[in-house]
């Protein structure tokens, strides 16, 4: 192979159609535009995405979907089995941000049972799952 023999493969470089160059081109007098018509005019052929001529759209004939909760980010769930990880003897709100527990942009916690607690923990000033409550006061500890 050499330098000066390389040439693109075979149908990847076509050439550019001329549009409203003549009759024979096969795309002469409406250039491909058909006749009359929205989009057979100059600047005026495009609408905005979505727009159906008129008719009531699809994006606003369906029917909207789901539920974003706004207090979503202030509350943050802690999992029961990572109250572990907390070195303070009281945990509460302030020990959880502490041990990198709950988001920084969080106002309140609740702790979910999920796994097992193995040492006794004692909680004060946040939410607790029925669950959750159970398993920690089992395990010895106590929720304020």
């Amino acid at each position: 192979m050499r330098l000066n023999t390389l040439k693109p493969a075979k149908g990847a470089r076509t050439k550019r159609v001329r549009v409203g160059r003549g009759i024979g081109s096969g795309l002469g007098k409406t250039a491909g535009r058909g006749h009359k018509g929205q989009f057979a005019r100059t600047g005026k052929g495009k609408v905005k995405p979505g727009f159906e001529g008129g008719q009531m759209p699809m994006q606003r004939r369906l029917p909207k979907v789901g539920f974003r909760s706004k207090l979503a980010h202030k509350v943050s769930e802690v999992l029961l089995y990572k109250l572990e990880s907390v070195t303070a003897d009281v945990v509460d709100f302030d020990a959880l941000k502490a041990a990198g527990l709950i988001d920084t942009r969080a106002e309140r916690a609740k702790i979910v049972k999920k796994g097992e607690l193995k040492r006794a923990v004692k909680l004060k000033g946040v939410a607790v799952t029925a669950g959750a409550k159970a398993a920690i006061l089992a395990a010895g500890g106590s929720v304020e």
